[in-house]
């Protein structure tokens, strides 16, 4: 059975007589993109903007006929990290993901220590595969679950978008108001910029936006990495979106995931705002439920509504309306 072949980059480019370097550049790239070509990291580079490799590892598929022979390699030469089980069933499955196989059990079995040091995921999967979106957006993660590896195992860990905020006061205790949607957050900010710092008769000093259920990953990442006063362990976090039952399971995520961190609790003042202004309206005209959204709307939401606004708010949702965070505005606050 074929091996991998060392070769050198002069080679390939008298074979290929590709004698002017951009195109040489974008044919390695190419080559290397899909995989039929690996770096030999130790040949160092050739000292090129940009650069390549002195040498490459070049992986030949065409032979990859012979069951025996690729049953040998899936037992004795993968690295034992990795579980063979799966491409040992299915070989066909193997042949295909054969060179990512090999290019992650060599990277384990030339630098394990590597992966002690968490790094990012799109770095990750570079360093491993040569491509930034390999493991995120390509067959990375399925070929990783084939292999019996969870993504921790990786030294990896998943980046999420910043948070917006705006920060009206330092002092601390204060309270801290995180907002679902968009337009609610640029509306509230404006509001506190023109010195208004009470929002519904609560003085808020800082106004987070979530942008819907991504608030779940980021705010971990922002609790880490706030300023000081916001780690004050008097604050207290409020949360404020649609009520509808995606906007209550949001709540109810946080809630579980960091109550041990904050003190996370809805802002009851901005809901019933916004009940009160939907009768006004008419609770019939309010716009139906999102399909896929299902009717479980936690507990812990309910604990700061008298039970007559729980029971009311209820019925409502019961009959697949819902209320937007929208519907308050400058003129609500």
């Amino acid at each position: 059975m074929a091996k991998k072949t060392k070769v050198a980059l002069e080679k390939l480019q008298d074979k290929y007589k590709l004698q002017e370097y951009d195109k040489l550049y974008e044919y390695v790239m190419q080559l290397c993109q899909k995989g039929k070509l690996v770096p030999v990291k130790k040949s160092g580079s050739n000292g090129k903007t940009p650069a390549l490799y002195n040498y490459y590892w070049r992986y030949e598929e065409e032979n990859l006929l012979d069951e025996e022979e690729l049953k040998e390699e899936l037992l004795y030469e993968l690295h034992p990290m990795l579980d063979n089980r799966y491409y040992l069933k299915y070989l066909s499955k193997y042949v295909k993901d054969r060179v990512f196989v090999k290019m992650l059990s060599d990277y384990i079995t030339d630098g394990k220590e590597k992966l002690s040091q968490r790094i990012s995921i799109n770095e990750r999967s570079f360093d491993i595969f040569f491509r930034e979106k390999f493991i995120d957006k390509e067959q990375g993660k399925k070929i990783l679950h084939r292999l019996g590896i969870d993504i921790e195992q990786l030294g990896i860990y998943e980046t999420t978008e910043p948070l917006a905020y705006y920060c009206h006061s330092k002092v601390a205790p204060q309270n801290v108001l995180i907002l679902e949607n968009k337009d609610t957050f640029y509306s509230m900010r404006k509001y506190m910029q023109e010195k208004k710092q009470r929002i519904l008769g609560m003085e808020i000093g800082t106004i987070i936006y979530g942008g819907g259920k991504a608030i779940v990953k980021s705010f971990e990442d922002f609790v880490m990495g706030a300023e000081p006063f916001f780690m004050c362990p008097d604050n207290q976090v409020y949360y404020f979106g649609d009520l509808d039952y995606e906007g209550i399971q949001i709540f109810e995520t946080l809630y579980q995931r960091f109550e041990k961190k904050v003190k996370i609790r809805p802002f009851v003042n901005a809901y019933e705002k916004m009940f009160e202004k939907a009768k006004h309206f008419g609770l019939e005209r309010m716009p139906d439920t999102k399909d896929g959204q299902g009717e479980n709307a936690g507990d812990c939401f309910w604990k700061d509504f008298t039970a007559k606004d729980s029971e009311s708010i209820k019925e409502l949702l019961k009959q697949r309306k819902y209320i937007p965070q929208e519907i308050l505005n400058c003129t609500d606050f």
